[in-house]
This record gives structure tokens, C-alpha cells and sequence, in this order.
């Protein structure tokens, strides 16, 4: 029997601790650390392992949030995120560090609620890293209900939060609750009950079914030409193809839209109609708009 796949895009500001996550749910490391003073993802990054009896595609994102990214350098990432995850990922986590609140964590807050519709984030945990902040005898749920904001996050997607530390949760804890182990069979038992709960569904709309449309094309192109050539080796070039020809398209689209196409926002619907004209033409962003 093949092992269920979870396409698990992870989003955060850069510093939140998403790539040391991967390696912890990995148990090994796939995504290199830098601890330097500029250290964070800076692309996005996808690798997949076998996690639990989970084929699990982990899909690393560099702070599409953080204000001080250039729209030039986001883009393309967007773009990149969007190839890697077609035709559309089964969860989203989104990372944050425990901490205390300031008006910075406060605004991603309000952009994810923001770039978020409720439907989306139907398909949405919270995960918090540096656990070791949670105070002794208290979970993480009771952590997040001291705070309005969080609470209402984590409402919104079902109650769903988790918590991890990367660093002081690893060797024989004495509660169970603060181990990384414990807690990594717990995040992917709730990423199953989500998915059973929108019926076995991923997440998707018109411009993931698209780019997996072209992946496939460009795949069947490719089989043709190297008729010896792996399945897998085939996907990567394909997407590899249509993530170039998608990064020359978007020129005209904004950040705000890219993220509005992708995560089913408000300014979805304007983002989607432009891309869509730009990567499909002009009859396909006429048909939702």
C-alpha cells in the first residue's frame, strides 16, 4: 500500500524557526541553519520524505509577511511556492514564535487574517516554536487563550495549534507534553483529521489547477523527448519550466495579489484575473472576473 501524501506548506517571518521545524519533523537535516545575524529561509525550499508512513512534500517559505522583502524578491518565490505545491497543498502551518506580543507579531497576525479567507483556513494549523517559553504546567491552547488576537487565529482554524521547541525538547523529557517527538505525531495526527474533515480535499483554485495543468503538459513533453528518464526527474523539469515561464509573466502583478491568488484573501479575486490573463490569456481571466 502506498503511503498517504501531505503537501504541507509552512509559513512564517523569517527568524520564526521553519527551517530547524522541518529538520525536527524530519529527524534528520534536510534544511540547512544559518545562526548568523541575517540567518532566516531567503527561497523557498521543498523536500520530500517519508515522516510516520507519511509521504510527506515539505514546503519551506521564506517571510512572504516580513515588510522589508522587496516586492522583486518575493515574487518570485510566490511563484516558486505555488509550482512546488501543485495542484494545491492539504495543509498550511503557520509558524510563530512564542513570545511576547509586540506590535510586529501583532501585525502578522492581522496579514494572515488579512490574506486568509475562513475557507482557507479550514486547511490551516498554528505551530509555535521556542517551546521551551511555555510556562510549566500549561499547554499551549491555554498559552494562546491569553491572548485575544492568537485566540482568534487559532479559532479560525479549527482550534488546531501545536507547539515544538527545536532546541530543548529533543533528549528523554520527563513530560511527555515536552517532547518533539510527542508532539510531531500529534501536529500530523491533526494534519489527518483535517484532511478527513474536508473530505480527503486539498486546498485549490484556478491558478493551482492551472500550474498543475502545465506541469503536466510540460511533463508529457518531456517523456516524449527522454522516454528513459524517472517520473520524478520529469516532474522536476517540468516545474522548473513553468516556474520560469510563470516568473516572466507576473511582472505586473503585486505582491499582495500573488498572496491574494494563493491564500484566498480578499484581493484574490482581483490578483487571480490578472495572473491568470498574463500566464493563460485573455479568455481565461475573463472567465472569473
Amino acid at each position: 500500500m502506498m503511503a498517504p501524501s501531505r503537501r504541507i506548506v509552512v509559513l512564517g517571518k523569517t527568524g520564526a524557526g521553519k527551517s530547524s521545524l522541518a529538520n525536527t519533523v524530519f529527524g534528520e537535516t534536510v534544511f540547512k541553519i544559518d545562526d548568523g545575524p541575517n540567518s532566516g529561509t531567503s527561497k523557498c525550499q521543498a523536500e520530500t520524505k517519508l515522516v510516520n508512513g507519511r509521504c510527506i512534500t515539505w514546503v519551506d517559505t521564506p517571510g512572504f509577511f516580513d515588510t522589508e522583502k522587496s516586492e522583486e524578491t518575493l515574487k518570485p518565490e510566490i511563484v516558486k511556492c505555488i509550482t512546488e505545491c501543485a495542484p494545491g497543498p492539504h495543509a498550511f502551518l503557520i509558524v510563530l514564535q512564542m513570545q511576547k506580543f509586540t506590535e510586529q507579531e501583532k501585525d502578522i497576525i492581522n496579514k494572515l487574517q488579512q490574506y486568509f479567507s475562513e475557507d482557507t483556513l479550514k486547511y490551516a494549523t498554528v505551530l509555535f516554536t521556542h517551546g521551551d517559553q511555555l510556562p510549566e504546567e500549561m499547554t499551549i491552547r491555554q498559552w494562546v487563550d491569553q491572548n485575544a488576537g492568537l485566540s482568534d487565529l487559532v479559532k479560525k482554524c479549527g482550534g488546531r495549534c501545536h507547539v515544538i521547541d527545536n532546541r530543548h525538547w529533543k533528549n528523554n523529557p520527563q513530560d511527555e507534553y515536552r517532547s518533539n517527538k510527542y508532539q510531531v505525531k500529534e501536529l500530523l495526527r491533526t494534519i489527518d483529521k483535517m484532511i478527513a474533515e474536508n473530505n480527503g480535499h486539498y486546498y485549490t483554485n484556478e491558478m493551482l489547477q492551472e500550474c498543475e495543468r502545465q506541469i503536466q503538459q510540460e511533463g508529457v513533453k518531456i517523456k516524449d523527448s527522454f522516454p528513459e528518464m524517472s517520473q520524478e526527474a520529469i516532474r522536476a523539469q517540468a516545474k522548473s519550466t513553468v516556474l520560469k515561464r510563470w516568473v516572466l509573466a507576473i511582472v505586473g502583478v503585486t505582491t499582495v495579489a500573488l498572496l491574494g491568488i494563493f491564500l484566498g484573501g480578499k484581493k484574490m479575486k482581483e490578483g487571480l484575473t490578472t495572473a491568470l490573463v498574463l500566464v493563460m490569456g485573455t479568455e481565461a481571466g475573463r472567465a472569473v472576473s
